[in-house]
């Protein structure tokens, strides 16, 4: 299971600042399974071998067939796409599966689904309990294989869903279920 803390926010020095109300943003203390780093590596690679065929057929059409709107310089240097985007595909399933690792968090408080996703920009999500509409559990074939699974937890708006991908399959099972008894529990007694 996850342990916390990660990233921790440090307290404020200094003098106390008069509060507001309003609530400071910290990150979520979970972080999602370390098998996750698998997942998205394979995914990496098996969307990376697919391009890499199309790219290289391109090039290979490029510079065989006499396709007269090519110019002479790109029919010679067809086979530096292929290439070049081999580099990056190989650098970006070497550092992006484990950077999302790291940035990938969340936490489920008494009134709170809260997430941070991104590995580029951050995306920061406080999706109210009582505002659920259903919670969705899945597991893709390739997140049977290692172990985890995704949950989804959607609200009537269209920003409000809130998606945690790369948990533990079981502890996502057994959150789904919380947080559809939850969210019912708060509906009834706001009524």
């Amino acid at each position: 299971m996850n342990t916390p803390p990660h990233d921790a926010v440090p307290p404020p020095e200094g003098p106390s600042e008069p509060t507001t109300g309003a609530a400071r943003l910290r990150p979520p203390l979970r972080r999602v399974s370390g098998r996750s780093i698998g997942v998205w590596t394979v995914r990496s690679i098996l969307g990376g071998l697919v391009n890499l065929v199309l790219l290289s057929v391109l090039a290979w059409a490029a510079g065989v067939l006499p396709w007269a709107w090519i110019p002479g310089w790109a029919r010679e240097n067809a086979w530096m796409l292929p290439t070049v985007y081999f580099v990056y595909a190989l650098l970006k399933t070497a550092i992006v599966p484990s950077w999302r690792y790291r940035v990938h968090r969340w936490e489920v408080t008494e009134d709170v689904v809260y997430t941070r996703s991104g590995w580029i920009a951050r995306h920061w999500q406080l999706v109210p309990v009582n505002r659920l509409q259903t919670v969705d559990h899945t597991q893709g074939w390739l997140e049977r294989i290692f172990g985890v699974a995704t949950l989804e937890v959607q609200t009537a708006s269209y920003a409000g869903s809130s998606t945690i991908e790369g948990l533990d399959a079981e502890e996502a099972r057994a959150l789904s279920e919380e947080l559809a008894v939850r969210a019912g529990t708060l509906r009834d007694d706001a009524t």
